[in-house]
């Protein structure tokens, strides 16, 4: 079993941490004939399946003119150049099925807005002001 293991980890590469509700961009490389090429292809990540092990696979999804386009990665696969995080929304679910039934494929997330409480008691008085005249 330890030789199992030991091509397991051989194979695992460095992958930034990223959740599901992440924007990230994905640089794949694409072999044609004797060309290679790098094909990005960015989008929500709507669902992570097994683990961080070398079997684990995510799906990102975009909107390309107007059509839902899906695409499923292995996590550690060779054809991967890179993953960039273009954005870190939190979202409260693990997979975002229902994000395809959305029209404009936003999931509800949660802002990080924190106002000052100073900030939040002149705008209340300004608009008593304005609302008394």
């Amino acid at each position: 079993m330890s030789i199992v293991k030991n091509l397991k980890a051989e194979q695992l590469q460095d992958i930034p941490e990223f959740k599901t509700g992440y924007t990230v961009k994905v640089h794949n490389r694409i072999k044609e004939g004797g060309k290679e090429r790098i094909q990005i292809f960015e989008g929500l990540v709507i669902a992570r399946k097994g683990g961080k092990g070398a079997n684990a696979t995510f799906m990102v999804r975009k909107i390309s003119n107007g059509v839902g386009v899906e695409r499923i990665y292995p996590l550690h696969s060779p054809n991967i150049a890179k993953i960039e995080i273009v954005k870190d929304d939190l979202v409260r679910q693990s997979k975002l099925y229902y994000v395809r039934k959305l029209l404009d494929n936003t999931p509800r997330v949660r802002k990080n807005t924190t106002k000052s409480k100073t900030a939040l008691s002149k705008n209340k008085k300004s608009t008593k002001k304005a609302v008394a005249k």
